[in-house]
């Protein structure tokens, strides 16, 4: 047995008599457990050029409403290439577009951004659409 201070914040200081092994086990057992309690928002990714077809729209944006509806945050790149700089404001209206589209389960967290030679914005899932996700159906 051994003389562990429990609580060094507290007024007074905390003491109590057990095990110092048995202690440190338990507090690292907590901090583990704290840990993956957190909740990590990942960032996912959605990648589209300028030049976009619309099925291949319709599918992109199938997969960031699934992303979106689990909970992540979605950040939606237009890739420039060569000459297709020149034609920035077709990649602002695709965003545009994913934006207006994406109203009903989602807000814009960050409005669209020219970094090098991509535009990006993010996304991130609406209050109403998480809400709807934390209830459970009742059968």
């Amino acid at each position: 047995l051994d003389l562990v201070e429990v609580a060094p914040q507290a007024s007074p200081p905390v003491c109590r008599l057990i095990d110092y092994g048995r202690y440190k086990f338990e507090t690292v057992k907590k901090e583990k457990d704290q840990r993956r309690k957190q909740n990590v928002t990942k960032l996912k990714e959605m990648k589209l050029r300028p030049k976009v077809a619309e099925h291949d729209f319709q599918t992109k944006f199938k997969g960031l409403r699934q992303f979106l509806e689990a909970g992540e945050k979605v950040k939606v790149t237009i890739m420039f290439r060569g000459r297709e700089m020149v034609h920035q404001d077709i990649g602002r209206r695709i965003l545009d577009r994913v934006a207006d589209d994406a109203k009903p389960f989602a807000v814009v967290e960050r409005q669209p951004l020219l970094e090098g030679r991509n535009l990006f914005m993010i996304l991130a899932p609406s209050r109403q659409a998480a809400a709807k996700e934390a209830q459970p159906t009742s059968a």
